[in-house]
């Protein structure tokens, strides 16, 4: 990936929801929700503070996280769709 973010901004990338649900029914693309985990692809140095320090974040990457229904912002890099955010719109990471 030839981008960085920039102070506590992350680059995650979606994962792909079940097109299957336990019952065996095939959910059509239509009625298909955007998926509200993704993987971090990119993390920038860390929120700088008031006192001009530097908190680095609590994310890497690699890590599986949570998100919000409408948090970050569609970019689109190389062909491939991310999600740029903030690591406060991070709800959790899963482990």
């Amino acid at each position: 990936m030839n981008i960085r973010p920039l102070h506590d901004r992350i680059i995650v990338e979606r994962l792909e929801e079940e097109t299957t649900t336990a019952a065996g029914i095939i959910i059509p693309d239509s009625a298909k929700e955007k998926p509200q985990q993704g993987i971090v692809k990119a993390v920038g140095k860390g929120k700088v503070t008031e006192e001009g320090k530097v908190m680095p974040l609590d994310v890497k990457v690699g890590d599986k996280v949570l998100f919000g229904k409408y948090a970050g912002t569609d970019i689109k890099l190389d062909g491939k769709e991310y999600l740029m955010m903030r690591e406060d719109d991070v709800l959790g990471v899963v482990e």
